[in-house]
Formats: structure tokens, sequence, C-alpha cells
């Protein structure tokens, strides 16, 4: 049987996945989240003349020719705009942020002029405009500052707040339902029973999920008995989950029970082979509007099966472009054999090397071997029927987040 290669399989698990609908949340909630809508200007920044440093607001005509000695008039601080215009042979005390007198047109700062009762000597003359942010000078109202398609960054956060919007339009979080199978599993915590395992894989999935913006319900751990796992999948089905992901149980075995579930449930399969190691028994299908998952039971599996399939369905139905971590070139640091017919993602160390980064997969890439997934700073891509690599060639990788 011919297994379906990676990209064919990424392809149909996006192909019927579309950004989610809009909704505004507040500034504080935002942060890379994805603009819906074009984001206008409610104001103009700044919105009058102000100045930009300490000093004394002045008509540059009186301090062409200085020492200059000018009666000091007033005061003028942010927030606190000062009524009286500013006549010849004056000055008004300013801050940084407070509004230019009307007649005022340039400041001198502080340190050119020296402070005496009700007066002050100019000693240093200053241009017109000098020290002045000018109306509009960074945005207008009614300008387009952030466009629809962009996630949303702090930088940004801090300008729509200045544009005068509490709320944002953006694409709705995915939420995702999460359930381990197996009669094997206990949670961490509890000491397992002979031929029992603490349950792990759900831990990595859920944390690469939040970290694409992505809501997590963790459904717990699902015995090895249909009626169970027909119960946690409508669990998640009514809990309006966008993805369901599963993990274990997805092959044919007489425990592997997950796709049994989701037929009797009517789930649409569209693959659960792939020509991939680690995670050949990866299985996707759609029960009405909500995408399924089930990835693999092996640690190494779920995780690779994660990054190559749950993030890029986040990131689109939380309306990214940016779909698939981008594959980057390193070197090899050590020889690796031919390939078979599957993709190999093999875990690896990336060091700094004289002629660039440098990948070294570890010797024993066994899919329950955790140890070595949590040292591994990347993956090193190996495509079906690669031949023979040595160390020093070129390589593709995926670097993995620390």
């Amino acid at each position: 049987m011919t297994l379906l290669s990676v990209a064919d399989a990424l392809e149909r698990v996006l192909a019927h996945a579309s950004p989610l609908a809009a909704e505004e949340v507040p500034l504080a909630d935002a942060d890379g989240r994805v603009l819906v809508y074009d984001l206008k200007a409610l104001r103009t920044q700044p919105p009058a003349d102000v100045s930009a440093m300490d000093g004394y607001a002045v008509r540059a005509a009186d301090v062409a020719n200085v020492p200059a000695r000018l009666k000091v008039v007033g005061e003028v601080a942010a927030g606190r705009p000062f009524a009286r215009p500013i006549g010849v042979g004056e000055a008004a005390r300013i801050f940084t942020g407070g509004v230019m007198p009307t007649g005022a047109d340039t400041v001198v700062i502080q340190e050119f002029a020296k402070r005496n009762g009700d007066h002050v000597v100019v000693e240093k003359s200053a241009a017109r405009g000098r020290h002045i942010r000018v109306q509009g000078l960074d945005f207008k109202a009614g300008e387009t500052l952030l466009e629809a398609g962009r996630r949303l960054t702090a930088r940004d956060l801090t300008l729509a707040a200045a544009m005068n919007h509490p709320l944002v339009p953006v694409h709705r979080r995915p939420k995702i339902a999460l359930f381990a199978t197996g009669d094997e599993l206990v949670p961490p915590g509890v000491q397992p029973a002979p031929g029992q395992i603490v349950s792990s894989n759900t831990f990595a999935v859920a944390a690469l999920a939040r970290a694409q913006g992505a809501a997590v319900a963790d459904l717990g751990i699902v015995a090895d008995r249909l009626d169970d796992t027909i119960v946690a999948v409508r669990r998640a089905r009514d809990l309006g989950a966008d993805i369901l992901v599963t993990t274990g149980g997805a092959s044919v075995g007489d425990y592997d029970l997950v796709q049994a579930a989701f037929a009797a449930e009517g789930m649409d399969l569209s693959f659960w082979k792939l020509a991939l190691r680690p995670g050949r028994p990866l299985m996707h299908g759609r029960l009405g509007a909500m995408q399924v998952l089930g990835v693999p039971g092996n640690p190494v599996s779920a995780f690779v099966c994660a990054v190559l399939f749950l993030v890029p369905l986040v990131r689109r139905l939380a309306g990214r472009a940016d779909l698939t971590p981008p594959a980057e070139s390193a070197l090899l640091g050590c020889d690796l054999p031919a390939n078979d017919e599957r993709a190999d993602y093999l875990r690896a160390t990336l060091e700094q090397g004289p002629n660039g980064p440098v990948a070294t997969p570890f010797p024993i890439q066994d899919s329950s071997m955790m140890a070595s997934l949590a040292k591994a700073d990347c993956l090193v891509i190996r495509e079906p029927y690669e031949p023979a690599a040595i160390a020093g060639s070129r390589c593709s990788i995926v670097t993995l987040d620390r």
C-alpha cells in the first residue's frame, strides 16, 4: 500500500480549515492574535504641537541674538496647557509633552537658559521649530495603521492603544479538546502498577497548541473501552471544540478503539497512515465542523505529528499566514545512511560551527525516548529515498523552541 506523503497529508488537514469568526477583545487579550479588519486611527498624535524637551517656549526672533533676557509669564506641563499667548520678549517654562503656547515657535532647552526670578537669560539661540513635535507627527486621525491579517505584537498593541482603540477585532481563538487513551496510562504523581506507565503525551501537545494561541481543554485519560471513547468524543463536541486531538489508540489493534469510536459518531476519515517516521499511524478526519487528529501513542511520534500538523492547523484557524515552521539549512554532524520510503524527522542537537550551524542526530531514534527529545534543538529532515549523507554535507532542519 502506498503511504500518503507528509505534504499531501498536510494539504488534506488544511483543506477544510478556514480562519475562525471575528470577535472584539480588550487590548490586554490581543497579543499574538490576528486582526480581522483594518484598524484606523481614531485620533491625531500628537493632537497639537508639543515640546520634545524640558525648557522654555519662546519666539525664535527673540533669541536670535544671545544672550537674550526674557520675562517668564507662565508654566506649561503635560496635560496642563497655558492659555495666554507668548508676546514679544516673553517666555513660558515648558516641560516635555506640554502644548506649545500660541505665539511661541521654538523651545530653548533648560541647559542653555538661566532662570533669575521671573526672568530667564537664554545663552544659545534656537531656530524656529526646534525641539517641537508638530501636530500629527506620528499619525493622523483616519489613517490605517494596522492592516487586516496582521498578527499583533507588543509594538502593535501600544500603537492600537495610542490610536484610542480599547478593543480590537481578531479571529477567535481555536478551541482544542484533548484526551489520551490506554488502560496502561496513569497521570503524573501516581505510582504505576505493573504494566502501567505515566501519561505524558498530552502535556507536550497541549503546550504546543497553547503556544499558538489555542484554548485547550484536557479531557484526561480514557480507558480502552469503546463506550468510554465515544463518551469522550461527544464531550469534545459538546464543548464546541474546533479540533479534537487524541493520543494513542489510532491504529488497528484489538485495543485501538479511537477509529471505531469516530466511525460510530459518523467521522469523515481523511487518512490514517503516512510515509512518516516517527508518526506513521496518524489519523485525520472531520466530525461535522470539528477537525480530528489522532496522533500515535509513542511520545516522540505524538510530538512530531503535533509540530507538523496540529501547529499549522491551529495557525490556519487563528487567521495566520505563516502556517508551517520554516525549514532551515545546517551541516550534518555525522554520517547518515540512505533513507527508505518514509520521511524521517530525526532529533538532533544544534551547535554553531566555523562554517555555520551543525546538526547532529542522536544515534538512537526510538520514538519512545523522551530524554533525547527534551535535549533536542532541532529535527533533521530526511526525505523518502534520500541517499546516504556524510558529515559536513547540507541538511534541512526544523528548529525547536527552547
